[in-house]
């Protein structure tokens, strides 16, 4: 499947910071490996819902790499994202992601829509900020990643969700509108890609 990936994307993924990835963030990703593989081995889907307060930034990356990663590694998954309040896709995200290779069209609306391919030969990732129990979403049997404190600490309870994971990440939007802007979103983009990357090849290293 990757072969049929943009060019662009491959070189940004053999680019990512796997090697990077601190001891304590590994043994949180291969703790979610093993649920993975056990979903695998069950013969159950793979649902994975990413949630942060607004669904603008970090659970958007989180669905966009996690749906990459898997089809990298040749897994069936499926990957949402959600937050407890509607907001937008920040276009400050939208524009690393295209950055790093992906290809994006956009529905104008007021809450607007993204089109998100990392190949021509597959869907697009609908992106878009919703609630985590927003129609387009699973609604019971998957996994609640949590990827902002707030989030994590102010929802203690994710309705359908079967398991849950704090696997979280520093928000960009601290140096929106700073030089540094651009830097961080793509720097968050990519710690977010290393660590989803790592995580479906130790799926797939399993079968």
């Amino acid at each position: 499947m990757k072969d049929a990936f943009y060019s662009p994307l491959l070189r940004t993924i053999a680019s990512l910071p796997i090697s990077s990835i601190p001891v304590e963030r590994k043994a949180l990703l291969d703790e979610m490996a093993k649920y993975l593989q056990e979903n695998i081995l069950t013969g159950r889907e793979i649902r994975l819902n990413f949630i942060c307060t607004h669904n603008s930034r970090r659970s958007q990356f989180s669905q966009i790499w996690a749906q990459t990663a898997a089809a990298y590694y040749g897994i069936e998954a499926n990957c949402y994202s959600g937050g407890v309040e509607v907001t937008a896709f920040n276009p400050r995200a939208v524009a690393a992601i295209q950055r790093d290779g992906f290809k994006v069209t956009q529905k104008e609306v007021d809450n607007p829509v993204y089109f998100v391919f990392y190949s021509d030969d597959e869907d697009a990732i609908v992106a878009f900020s919703k609630l985590y129990d927003d129609a387009i979403n699973a609604p019971k049997d998957f996994a609640a990643v949590m990827t902002c404190d707030h989030a994590d600490e102010n929802c203690p309870v994710i309705p359908g969700a079967e398991r849950r994971f704090p696997l979280r990440f520093e928000d960009p939007k601290a140096f929106d509108e700073t030089t540094l802007e651009e830097k961080m979103y793509t720097e968050r983009s990519h710690q977010i890609g290393a660590e989803l990357m790592y995580l479906f090849k130790k799926v797939g290293s399993s079968r």
